[in-house]
């Protein structure tokens, strides 16, 4: 039986031997841990992930949220386990102790986190998704606002919200229309209405804390004139108890494709002109405080994705080493040959080892970002956080949207290895599927994630961040090329990447030339391009640590595993980056085709 959700070797191996997570332990916010307490905390979370959560995680999408009269209430199965989660504070490992959380180093959390997340992604964000909100108010709250509500978030005994889009107003966040006025004793009254709000209506917490995007009376139009709120279901008292009911309702629940645990709700703000909202920070700053929450948010996307991923992928796995069907292919002329299990046929295997080179390298990049964000904030030099925090900044594009976009084509993939099997709700492999899909949509679609990259992080200082990324990859070639076993691959992905540089430059020219709409119709491609070589990177460097490993004699047990840590990248670096060079070659060629047609050429008059 394939391992559930994730493969414990293969985090281990990523955690511990390619990103070398022990020197992290080495900063002195993480002296209380090491090495084998980090073990066990993974371990403990894995099995709360098997034995508990994961059980629920069918029947409550069979069942789905329900919506009565302004009230939310979820699958009955989830309660709980739920209360499992916040009991184990497993849904603030990485929050600072400061603000009640564990403080786990971030890699270790990650690994946690992808755990709970592919055993059921609703059941873990009704615990954990006060987070974000906690995080916000304790950069840019005041000292009452702190002290009434960052603690009570970080334990999962309130819920967290981000009440940002609206029916008129989604991407295009300036256009929003919810209002606030000033009132006498310097709170304010919002009135307005948001959509698509993940948690903002349910029954597993006494209170629901939501961030609201608003726009003071008489402030600018667009996003600069924009402020943001802090608006309780219900009062805080001074002593902490909870007072009054806030005019602030849920209207609806949306019926959605997947996660139909997940209350994806419709709000309304002020409909009896009694919506009172706490500003947070200062006023017309809302923005930029709010994208303290969405980086993390990105983050948690790319982490969603993966997790479904690698789940789709264990299953898919265990059916072909279980699934008899038809004979051998060198047999296949002999009747009376036996049937074979299906990973012995050349088609299922090449399928396998795609799955699996995306979720390897996948979740290598996920958990390198993860490293990268903890070392620019606790790294000793100003250099290095700098370094690091820039590093972070350029990549988030690409953890949100690429991981998100093949993380939803491994689960494609997965059910294809089942067959007509795995189009039937009898295997979870079909709930992933439809559950993966939001992840490229929520938290900025694929558009909007390629016109970050292009548009504002390629030209990072001049352009020089994006060429400390190549310079990475780079160091990880020259590593490869010294190992004979290596060196071809090593050198054919080095053309990639030189290629990459080339096509980054013309492109980001273009982008500021009067050609600028060609160049961001090619922005998307682009995307795919660098996380492409992402992944290269990640399998060549997860190669070259196996590669180490076997040289220095490792034990009999995980010699398959390194073994198959060089074949993932032989498979990838060979057959997909061919793939990958000819993307580059289309985009060099700016075809302006998609600028060009007329509107009534695409059709359907």
């Amino acid at each position: 039986m394939a391992q559930p959700i994730a493969d414990r070797r293969d985090i281990d191996f990523v955690i511990w031997e390619q990103l070398k997570g022990e020197e992290l332990l080495n900063f002195d916010q993480y002296r209380d841990f090491n090495k084998k307490t980090c073990d066990m905390i993974i371990t403990e979370a894995r099995k709360l992930a098997i034995n508990e959560i994961l059980p629920t995680l069918q029947e409550s999408d069979e069942i789905g949220v329900t919506f009565d009269n302004g009230n939310v209430k979820v699958p009955e199965n989830l309660h709980r386990v739920h209360k499992l989660l916040l009991d184990g504070e497993w849904g603030n490992l990485s929050v600072p102790a400061e603000m009640g959380g564990q403080g786990t180093p971030g890699l270790v959390a990650s690994a946690a986190v992808e755990y709970f997340m592919g055993a059921n992604w609703p059941l873990y964000a009704y615990a954990a998704m006060g987070n974000g909100t906690a995080d916000m108010i304790q950069k840019y709250g005041t000292d009452d606002l702190k002290e009434k509500y960052v603690k009570r978030l970080v334990s999962g005994e309130w819920g967290g919200t981000m009440l940002l889009t609206e029916a008129n107003a989604g991407t295009d966040v300036g256009a929003l229309t919810t209002s606030a006025v000033k009132n006498a004793d310097g709170t304010y009254t919002l009135t307005g209405n948001k959509i698509f709000i993940t948690n903002g209506e349910h029954d597993l917490c006494g209170n629901i804390i939501h961030p609201v995007l608003a726009r003071i009376e008489g402030d600018p139009a667009g996003t600069k004139g924009i402020s943001i709120f802090i608006v309780p279901k219900f009062f805080v008292n001074d002593d902490g108890s909870l007072g009054e009911r806030n005019d602030i309702v849920c209207t609806g629940i949306e019926e959605k494709m997947g996660i139909h645990a997940s209350a994806t709700c419709s709000m309304a703000l002020g409909s009896k002109g009694k919506c009172i909202g706490y500003l947070l920070g200062e006023e017309r700053k809302g923005m930029k405080i709010m994208f303290n929450m969405m980086n993390g948010a990105r983050m948690g996307t790319g982490l969603q994705a993966l997790a479904y991923a690698s789940s789709a992928y264990m299953l898919a796995v265990n059916y072909a080493r279980e699934r008899i069907q038809s004979r051998a292919l060198a047999d296949f002329a002999n009747p009376d040959a036996p049937s074979v299990t299906i990973i012995h046929h050349p088609d299922v295997r090449r399928n396998l080892l795609w799955m699996k080179s995306y979720v390897d390298g996948m979740r290598s990049f996920f958990y390198y970002m993860a490293s990268c964000r903890t070392k620019a904030l606790l790294a000793e030099s100003s250099e290095d956080r700098e370094k690091f925090d820039d590093m972070f900044e350029l990549l988030t594009p690409l953890i949100k949207d690429y991981l998100s976009v093949h993380g939803h084509e491994v689960c494609i993939q997965a059910i294809q290895v089942y067959g007509g099997a795995g189009y039937c709700k009898d295997y979870p492999v079909e709930q992933y599927a439809r559950d993966c899909k939001i992840t490229s949509i929520f938290e900025g679609t694929s558009g909007v994630q390629a016109m970050d990259l292009l548009g504002r992080k390629l030209g990072m200082k001049k352009g020089q961040v994006f060429i400390n990324f190549l310079t990475e990859i780079h160091k990880t070639i020259a590593a490869a090329k010294k190992n004979d076993g290596l060196k071809e691959m090593a050198e054919k992905f080095e053309t990639a990447v030189n290629r990459l540089g080339e096509i980054a430059m013309h492109l980001g020219k273009n982008a500021m030339s009067l050609q600028f709409k060609t160049a961001f119709a090619h922005s998307l491609p682009f995307l795919e391009t660098v996380g492409d070589v992402i992944m290269g990177w990640m399998l060549l460097w997860r190669a070259s640590t196996a590669s180490q490993q076997l040289s220095n004699g490792a034990k009999k047990k995980d010699v398959v595993f390194y073994q198959g840590q060089v074949k993932t990248a032989d498979f990838f670096i060979n057959t997909l980056i061919p793939v990958t060079m000819g993307k580059l070659d289309a985009i060099k060629g700016f075809s302006a085709a998609a600028i060009e047609i007329d509107d009534a050429a695409f059709g359907g008059l």
